[in-house]
């Protein structure tokens, strides 16, 4: 008896403690989704927001989290109401954030005990009725930017604009008429109705007085500062019937300021067409006026410096040493999915030069960063499933390559840090050239990463060491989301590549279920991603999370067709024109070659799943193969003609079946599934959203109906509240249950 209770308590319970279940959605809403890292100024603390979802109260809370640089517990600073994108004054005395505490989202001020690593007090900035978003530290630390959605017709005096912007908005909350008038294309995007509404950049002075009483232990002081919000009035720096900056999903700011502070570099399309123009501009203004400046005088001082780029220009970045602004630039005017290169602009002669051509490096440029000797540059760029962080060398050949590593797109001059897998994204880089980096994968969310000078050694001779690296992986910064992942099995991303549409090598991608068995037969769930111009890779989502899918039982085909981001932009611009052709034949290909490649996929038991772009190919899949038990269809277009009268960015469909459907009808019908509606016979699941404006609903309605009355078995799954994503925690809940039981119902035997 002894033994067998030494035994159990060595062996059994270990087992039991240790053993992981699949992952769930459940598992997925209690994860903490990490926003970008902020360093402080000294070094010593990283602040980043972080969402908490409530899946029974149906809501995502960001608060602000800190961790020490030189290792330690993450903790959350703000805690008692939310707080998003938090960003370091430049004394690190102060942080700025934005929050919806009293009502609308407004930017707000944290004191900050750099001893302790605590806020002291926190006041609002901001009170303006259009809200506030996207604040953003002038570098001298006397200004914070922040964008809002303006009335462009209340231009003015900084008074009279704020005044003007107050009693607009007023009036149309207290309005019982609802109806909108339009006299311009882009009236609505994405996912709200624009009315008559532009986003602008307004300066506010920072300087507000510290809290009048210290808080009570273990609290924050909150100041109201009504008086003084009063008194600090915010000036527009972006006036004119034009968004300053665009529309834009998230990825690096479009506006930034030089680094003594007294100019703002900003994004703008003052294309009189929106509708159909990709050319954003980069612009400059100063940013100190007199307190009585007009409009007119504001703009008088504003300049163009892309004027000669019919193409789209973003993302500015100017160098800590002042000379340049680093920004992204495409050359294709009208192509959103063009080439996005990196273009270095000398702010004293006016003189650019294109960094990726000059190093024939044929990937689109990400985020970026400048290095604090203004002589490098680093930056993201995604390929073949992965996105890595690259090292440009202003001066050729100032670091020698081996320290950076080794790869097919790298030269003397770029380099690619080897260290670096998954998804490499929101660089931030400290006065000491430490570096910070969010990093994900498709077993795991975002975490935060540091890399630092280190020391590396090639093998075990230690003449061949090098102490002076400018990077080498750190311990983790944070790891945040470990208890929850600790308990999880999920399978790695496997790569594999076969000989797709023309010939051309084409890279797909397999998650296995937990639990694996190689000896038995799997059903398949065979994903289709969206764009077109995206991609599968070593990443991680919420919407569309491949372990997920996987883990009641499935295994998972993702296949990166032609269009496909990561490989090229040949290979991206394949797809412009031949939506049904190289990227059907990619698709079917990649499947055949899985089926013979591995025994445990049953053929027999496959479903198609997509959205977007994605939705598009499971119509035009519904009309063409019949291989498939099921198919979903989430926000797809099913009749590009009707597409092309609903949606909002006309540039994306005249580029992608050159012209309009009165220019080139024949492009837009060849390549419609509606018009392959008498072959539909698979079970189909139609999902969209009534918010969606780039598919519009009317896509989805039409394909239901046309299913239901050939016969064929459908349902349609519809979101009154959501667009083109669903975004709320329990519509998530319905849409993963709704999408799993339909593909259970037609493929588990």
């Amino acid at each position: 008896m002894r033994r067998f209770l030494l035994f159990f308590f060595l062996c059994v319970l270990p087992c039991f403690a240790q053993a992981k279940h699949p992952f769930t959605f459940e598992d997925m809403m209690s994860l903490k989704r990490v926003g970008e890292p902020e360093v402080s100024p000294d070094g010593k603390w990283v602040i980043f927001s972080v969402v908490d979802v409530d899946l029974a109260a149906n809501t995502k809370t960001p608060h602000v989290w800190i961790v020490p640089t030189a290792g330690g517990q993450e903790r959350k600073i703000i805690a008692d109401q939310d707080a998003d994108r938090p960003r370091w004054a430049p004394d690190g005395k102060r942080f700025a954030f934005i929050s919806t505490k009293e009502g609308g989202s407004q930017v707000w001020i944290a004191q900050f005990d750099g001893a302790a690593g605590t806020v002291k007090g926190v006041t609002k900035l901001t009170s303006i009725a259009t809200e506030a978003s996207g604040e953003l530290w002038s570098p001298d630390g006397k200004n914070i930017l922040f964008a809002s959605d303006i009335y462009p017709e209340c231009d003015g005096t900084p008074d009279a604009e704020t005044a003007c912007n107050a009693k607009k908005v007023e009036e149309h909350e207290k309005s019982k008429v609802k109806a909108l008038i339009f006299d311009r294309l882009l009236y609505r995007h994405w996912n709200a109705y624009k009315a008559g509404k532009r986003s602008h950049l307004f300066v506010i002075p920072a300087a507000l007085p510290q809290p009048a009483t210290a808080p009570p232990p273990n609290s924050i002081n909150v100041t109201s500062a009504s008086s003084v919000v009063e008194r600090l009035v915010p000036r527009d720096l972006t006036p004119g019937d034009y968004d300053a900056p665009p529309f834009s999903l998230g990825g690096q700011d479009d506006y930034a300021f030089s680094p003594d502070g007294q100019e703002l570099c900003y994004t703008s399309n003052h294309d009189k067409v929106e509708a159909i123009s990709t050319n954003n501009d980069l612009w400059t203004v100063p940013v100190d006026f007199p307190g009585d400046a007009t409009p007119a005088q504001v703009l008088a001082k504003t300049k163009n410096i892309t004027a000669d780029n019919p193409a789209s220009d973003s993302s500015p970045l100017y160098s800590p040493d002042g000379k340049y602004i680093a920004y992204r630039a495409q050359q294709r005017p009208g192509y959103e999915s063009d080439r996005f290169r990196l273009i270095l602009y000398d702010r004293k002669t006016g003189g650019k030069r294109d960094l990726t051509e000059e190093n024939e490096f044929d990937r689109w440029v990400e985020s970026f960063v400048w290095m604090p000797d203004s002589l490098r540059i680093l930056f993201t760029a995604e390929d073949k499933g992965w996105q890595s962080i690259y090292v440009v060398d202003l001066v050729a050949n100032k670091f020698p390559p081996w320290p950076y590593g080794e790869c097919e797109l790298c030269n003397s001059e770029v380099h690619k840090l080897n260290w670096t897998a998954g998804y490499s994204d929101d660089l931030t880089i400290s006065k000491d050239g430490n570096l910070w980096i969010t990093q994900m994968t498709a077993t795991g969310p975002t975490t935060i990463k540091h890399l630092g000078p280190g020391r590396l050694c090639l093998d075990s001779d230690p003449t061949k060491c090098r102490d002076d690296l400018p990077f080498l992986v750190k311990p983790p910064v944070e790891s945040i989301n470990s208890a929850v992942l600790s308990k999880v099995s999920m399978s790695p991303l496997e790569s594999f590549w076969f000989s797709g549409a023309h010939g051309d090598k084409v890279e797909g991608f397999m998650v296995k279920p937990p639990n694996f068995d190689p000896n038995k037969k799997y059903p398949v769930k065979f994903l289709l991603h969206g764009g077109p111009q995206g991609a599968w890779g070593d990443d991680w989502s919420y919407r569309w999370n491949p372990e997920l899918f996987a883990a009641n039982g499935y295994v998972v085909i993702m296949i990166n067709f032609h269009g496909s981001t990561g490989y090229g932009q040949k290979f991206i611009d394949a797809i412009n024109g031949d939506w049904g052709g190289a990227p059907f034949d990619d698709l079917m290909l990649g499947l055949d070659y899985a089926e013979k490649t591995y025994p445990f996929i049953d053929k027999d038991r496959e479903c198609a799943l997509g959205a977007s772009f994605g939705g598009y190919m499971a119509n035009w899949i519904l009309g063409h193969t019949d291989r498939f038990k099921c198919i979903v269809s989430h926000d797809g277009t099913f009749n590009n003609e009707s597409d092309y009268g609903t949606t909002e960015e006309l540039w994306f469909n005249e580029w992608e079946f050159k012209g309009t459907p009165w220019t080139n009808r024949e492009m837009y019908r060849k390549w419609s599934p509606h018009l392959f509606a008498t072959n539909f016979k698979t079970p189909t699941l139609v999902v969209h959203g009534q918010l969606d404006y780039r598919l519009d609903v009317g896509e989805g309605l039409q394909l239901f109906t046309t299913l239901q009355r050939l016969g064929v078995p459908s349902k349609m799954l519809y979101f009154p509240d959501e667009g083109h994503w669903v975004l709320k925690p329990q519509n998530s809940q319905l849409w993963w249950k709704t999408v799993n039981d339909w593909v259970d119902q037609w493929s588990k035997k």
